[in-house]
C-alpha cells in the first residue's frame, strides 16, 4: 500500500493532541547528566546564573537576620523606643526585597536566553530531520516538544531550581535561628509544619486532579472547535450545524461539570487552608505564651520565633512545587533530548554536480518503509535529457513512493538511482533538491503574500519585473493584477484566500523562477476544473520544454505524447513503452484509456 509522507496533513498540532501526548507519556526519572547536557548545547549565559543566584543568597541571609533583630528592640520597649534599630530593620526588608527582585529578573532574563537557544536548536534539527520521522511521528508531538517541553526546561534551570536553592537556604537558616532563640518552641514548630501539610496534601492533589480534569476538558474543546473552524466549509457544504454544535456542546457540558466542581472545591479549599494555619498559629501562640508565662523566654523572642515561623510556612510548600517541576522537567528533557539526538540530513554532504543533459536511471530499485511491507519491487524506468517520463496505474501501487525516493525523502532498501553514472547518493541534497522542480495536485502554498511563495526557498533578490514574468509564463499574471496588493497580498493560511487554479499557477511560478532540470508533476492538474485545468496545462507544457520530466497521471490524455510510460502495479513495473504501444501490450492500461474516452 502506498504511503503519502510528510509532515502535512496530520490533525497537525492541535492542543488536545499535545495534551494527549504528554499525559501518555512514561513518568522517567530525571537524569542530572542528561539534563545538564542538554542546558550546555543552549550556551547560556552562565554570569546572569550566577549573579541571579547570589543576589537571591544575599537577600536571604539578610532576611534571616531580620527576626533576630526584632527581638531586642521589642524587648527594649520599656526603655524606649529605638528609633535607629527600627530604620535598620526597614533598611533590611527593603534591601532584601530588592535584591530578591533582582535575582528574579536576572534569572527570568537568563531562562529567556535559555528557552530561545533552544527552541532554535529544536526547530533547526526538526526542519532538518528526514521525511520518514514526519512519517512516524505526529506533528502534535512535535510543536509539543518545540513548545512545551521546552517551557518546562527553562521553568526548572530558571526558577525552580535557584528558588528551591534559596528556600532551603531560609528553612535550615530559620531552623538554626530558631534552636539559637529557643529550642523548644522551635521543636513544637518543627512538628507542627509537617502535620499541617500532610492534612493540607490530600485537598490539594484533590485539586490539582481537578485541575487537570478541568485542563484536559478544556484541550478537548479547543481541539473541537480548532477542528470545526479550520472546516467551516465542509461543515456548512454538509449541512452538519447541528452535528457540529452537539459535539461542541457535549464538551462544554462536561467543562460545566469540571468547573462546577472546581468552584465547590475552591469555595472549600479556602476556608479549611485558613482554618488548619490559624489552628496551628493559635496553638504555637498559646504555647509561647505559656513560655513567656513560665519566664523560659521574652515576648520579643516570640514575635522573632513566628517571624521565622512564617519563613517555614513559606518554604516548604515551595519545596514541595520544586519536586513537582523536577518530574515534568525529567520527561520534558528526555524527549528535548531524543530529538536533538535524531540522525538528521545534512544537506552539504557530498559533490555538487550538474545534472542538465544527464541521464537518470532507477536501477531495480526496492524499498520498505518499516522493513516488512514490500512497497516497491525491482523497479527500473530510464530518462533521457530532455525527455518525458510518465508513470501510470492503479491508485496506492507506489507511484509517488518513486517520487519520494527520487527528492532523496527516502532512502531505496535495494537498488540505487543514478544521474549520468553517478550515484545519486554521492551527491550533496541541496545540490539535488536544488535542480529539481516539483508541482503536486495541491501544490503547497504557505501563509504569506505571493512574492514570499514565488521566492520561498531560493536565494538572491528577485526584481518585481522577474517575477512578473514568471506569472505571465505560468498564466497567473492577470489574476494577481487584479488583487488588491498586487504581489503582496497575502494568500492566507494554506492558500485559501485564492482558487485551487490559482494556487496550481502559483506554484508553477514558482517553478519557473526555480528554473529546475528535472521537473517532477504529481497529478498536476487532478482536481482543477475545465478551464483552470487548460491554462495550468498550457502553463505546463511550457514549463517541460527543455527539461528532462517525470510526470505521475491518472489522466491518460494528459501523458499520450511522452516518450515513455512506466505502468505501475503492486509496487512493480508491469509495462512500459509509448501510449500506443501500452495499448497494444497492457490490457489493463487499454482498459484505463477505454474507460476514459468512454467517461
Amino acid at each position: 500500500m502506498e504511503r503519502q509522507g510528510g509532515p502535512q496533513g496530520r490533525g497537525g498540532g492541535m492542543t488536545a493532541e499535545q495534551r494527549s501526548y504528554l499525559k501518555n507519556q512514561p513518568k522517567q526519572k530525571l537524569s542530572l547528566a542528561q539534563f545538564f547536557a542538554l542546558i550546555r548545547k543552549t550556551k547560556p549565559r552562565y554570569f546572569f546564573f550566577a549573579v541571579g543566584i547570589i543576589a537571591g543568597v544575599i537577600g536571604t541571609l539578610i532576611q534571616l537576620q531580620v527576626p533576630k533583630m526584632v527581638s531586642p528592640l521589642v524587648n527594649g520597649f520599656s526603655h524606649g523606643v529605638d528609633g535607629g534599630q527600627i530604620a535598620l530593620i526597614i533598611i533590611f526588608y527593603v534591601v532584601s526585597a530588592l535584591l530578591s527582585a533582582g535575582s528574579a529578573i536576572v534569572l527570568g532574563i537568563f531562562g529567556e536566553n535559555v528557552v530561545r537557544n533552544l527552541r532554535t536548536k529544536v526547530w533547526d534539527k526538526m526542519i532538518h530531520l528526514p521525511v520518514k520521522y514526519f512519517d512516524e511521528v505526529k506533528t502534535g508531538e512535535m510543536s509539543s516538544r518545540l513548545a512545551n517541553d521546552t517551557s518546562q526546561v527553562k521553568q526548572l534551570i530558571a526558577n525552580s531550581i535557584p528558588s528551591a536553592f534559596t528556600q532551603i537556604l531560609l528553612l535550615v537558616g530559620s531552623i538554626i535561628f530558631m534552636i539559637q532563640m529557643q529550642w523548644r518552641l522551635t521543636l513544637a514548630m518543627v512538628i507542627a509544619v509537617p502535620v499541617v501539610m500532610l492534612v493540607m496534601f490530600p485537598i490539594m492533589m484533590f485539586g490539582q486532579k481537578i485541575g487537570h480534569q478541568r485542563q484536559d476538558s478544556l484541550a478537548d474543546f479547543q481541539g473541537i472547535a480548532s477542528e470545526s473552524l479550520g472546516e467551516i466549509r465542509l461543515i456548512k457544504s454538509s449541512n452538519a450545524e447541528k452535528q457540529a454544535s452537539k459535539r461542541a456542546a457535549d464538551d462544554v457540558s462536561a467543562l460545566y461539570k469540571v468547573g462546577v466542581r472546581e468552584a465547590i472545591f475552591d469555595g472549600l479549599m479556602s476556608p479549611v487552608m485558613m482554618l488548619s494555619m490559624m489552628l496551628m498559629i493559635f496553638g504555637l501562640l498559646a504555647y509561647g505564651i505559656y513560655l513567656i508565662s513560665t519566664h523560659v523566654m521574652t515576648l520579643g523572642t516570640l514575635l522573632g520565633m513566628m517571624m521565622y515561623l512564617m519563613n517555614l510556612i513559606g518554604a516548604v510548600p515551595t519545596l514541595a512545587s520544586f519536586f513537582s517541576e523536577l518530574a515534568k522537567a525529567s520527561g520534558s528533557t528526555a524527549r528535548v533530548t531524543e530529538i536533538l539526538d535524531e540522525a538528521q540530513e545534512v544537506l552539504h554532504d557530498g559533490e555538487a554536480v550538474d545534472v542538465e543533459g544527464k541521464t537518470l536511471k532507477a536501477e531495480h530499485i526496492d524499498f520498505s518503509y518499516d522493513g516488512k511491507e514490500q512497497i516497491l519491487s525491482d523497479v527500473s524506468f530510464e530518462a533521457k535529457p530532455n525527455s518525458i517520463i510518465a508513470f501510470a496505474g492503479p491508485s496506492g501501487g507506489g507511484k509517488s513512493t518513486i517520487f519520494g525516493i527520487l527528492e532523496r525523502f527516502y532512502t531505496p532498501t535495494s537498488g540505487q538511482l543514478t544521474i549520468g553514472g553517478q550515484a545519486v547518493d554521492g551527491i550533496s541534497l541541496e545540490s539535488w533538491r536544488s535542480q529539481i522542480g516539483y508541482v503536486s495536485q495541491d501544490s503547497a502554498i504557505m501563509a504569506g503574500t505571493i512574492r514570499y511563495n514565488l521566492t520561498y526557498g531560493l536565494t538572491g533578490d528577485y526584481s518585481d519585473e522577474e517575477l512578473w514574468h514568471v506569472l505571465e509564463l505560468a498564466y497567473a499574471r492577470d489574476f494577481v493584477e487584479k488583487m488588491p496588493d498586487k504581489l503582496d497580498t497575502e494568500v492566507g493560511e494554506r492558500g485559501v484566500k485564492i482558487s485551487g487554479g490559482q494556487r496550481q499557477r502559483i506554484a508553477i511560478a514558482r517553478a519557473f523562477l526555480r528554473n529546475p532540470k528535472i521537473l517532477m508533476l504529481d497529478e498536476a492538474t487532478a482536481s482543477l476544473d475545465s478551464e483552470s485545468e487548460a491554462m495550468v496545462q498550457q502553463a505546463l507544457d511550457d514549463l517541460m520544454k527543455g527539461r528532462t520530466t517525470l510526470v505521475i497521471a491518472h489522466r491518460l490524455s494528459t501523458i499520450v505524447d511522452a516518450d515513455q510510460i512506466y505502468f505501475i502495479e503492486h509496487g512493480k513495473v508491469t509495462g512500459s513503452g509509448k501510449h500506443q504501444e501500452l495499448i497494444a501490450s497492457h490490457p489493463l492500461y487499454a482498459q484505463y484509456v477505454q474507460e476514459q474516452v468512454v467517461n
